[in-house]
């Protein structure tokens, strides 16, 4: 029996949120590719904003200018391995630059097939059948502790480590991407966020905003205002991706 070819719907928005006074966070996506890219910077000055302009540009113009003869994963990590690449050499030339960095999420979808690319603590999740699923798994201090089991999600909640992270784009010569392969399904909705989403809410609470019959810019603003509600405290950056026949 034939499976039915699965199309694409996405949409976009990024806030600087209530306290910050600029927005280091930037995203880029194509529709026609298959690909979509959120990224949160990190560094002094403009060094952050710069940082993640940089990776979604790199990204982005290496995904969708890929040789499709080239397996999507081995595509993916060599596009991390470039916007690694160009941001480093940057900073290097550059000492007011040194030291900047970025998160990356990034999605890969080839009909049914969807890999999904992660550094830092930005994350991706999968709403299917109005349940929510976090796809990736944090590059960050305290939530590696919580994995190896020596720290509880709520003191991990609580912690004055909660902003360090233990692996990002940039910061060295080196980096290595985690890439989770998966199938999607007719109805299933991807959300690429940072973590000034992730902060201010709860699984349960986005699970609950993703869970009503809008359009995805009316989802993406949903999100964005409750984050802000919430506190605000960083940048905000939502991207969706919905999965449709």
């Amino acid at each position: 029996m034939a499976t039915a070819v699965v199309h694409y719907a996405a949409a976009a928005v990024t806030d600087r949120g209530r306290k910050r006074s600029s927005n280091e966070d930037a995203f880029g996506f194509s529709v026609e590719h298959g690909v979509y890219v959120v990224c949160d910077g990190m560094g002094g000055a403009a060094a952050g904003e710069i940082a993640s302009s940089l990776a979604v540009d790199e990204a982005m113009s290496r995904l969708t200018n890929r040789d499709l003869k080239v397996e999507p994963q081995l595509a993916a990590e060599r596009a991390i391995y470039a916007a690694n690449e160009v941001i480093f050499s940057r900073s290097q030339r550059n000492l007011s630059l040194n030291g900047m960095g970025t998160t990356l999420v990034g999605l890969l979808a080839e009909d049914r097939r969807v890999w999904v690319i992660n550094v830092g603590d930005s994350r991706c999740y999968r709403l299917r059948a109005s349940r929510l699923e976090q796809i990736t798994l944090d590059h960050s201090l305290v939530e590696e502790q919580v994995r190896m089991g020596r720290m509880t999600p709520a003191e991990a909640l609580r912690s004055s480590l909660r902003n360090v992270i233990t692996r990002a784009l940039g910061t060295q010569s080196r980096v290595t991407p985690d890439i989770f392969a998966l199938e999607s399904e007719p109805g299933d909705l991807f959300l690429l966020c940072s973590d000034g989403l992730t902060r201010e809410l709860s699984d349960a609470h986005i699970q609950s905003l993703l869970g009503v019959d809008q359009s995805l810019d009316d989802l993406c603003a949903r999100l964005v205002n409750a984050a802000k509600k919430a506190g605000g405290h960083d940048n905000i950056t939502c991207l969706l991706v919905r999965a449709g026949t």
